[in-house]
């Protein structure tokens, strides 16, 4: 099982899903589903109440991302995405790209979230090491 770090579209799904229109009114029906379900927004690693401006959204899943007659269409489940502040995003990636067992050997949304528990504990444990 290989950990899909890219979605298949490869780098078209940065140039031109992320900068859509399609991908910015899923991003922001996302944010009010969250509100409406938890009352506030939350960085999911630093546990960080923020705003929609404050966050980014992260894929746990891209199957539902797709690209079809031209067009970018954002079918994304509320639980494929979960909200991250900017640092915390950068870091969950570069320890899923820099983990062997992450980045090859697991599918996204388990790598994603084994990643997430380790850097949860690294910020509610500073200075212990995270296995």
């Amino acid at each position: 099982m290989s950990n899909r770090r890219k979605p298949s579209f490869g780098n078209e799904y940065r140039t031109g899903f992320l900068r859509s229109p399609v991908w910015f009114a899923r991003r922001d029906r996302w944010f009010r589903e969250e509100v409406q379900r938890h009352g506030s927004l939350v960085c999911l690693v630093c546990g960080q109440t923020a705003t929609a401006r404050t966050l980014e959204l992260h894929h746990l899943d891209y199957r539902r991302v797709t690209f079809s007659d031209g067009r970018w269409h954002a079918r994304e489940r509320h639980d494929d995405l979960v909200s991250l502040h900017a640092g915390c995003h950068e870091r969950l990636h570069r320890l899923i790209e820099r983990d062997v067992v992450l980045s090859r050997h697991r599918r996204r949304r388990d790598a994603s979230m084994i990643a997430i528990a380790k850097l949860r504990d690294a910020v509610t444990h500073p200075g212990e090491a995270t296995a």
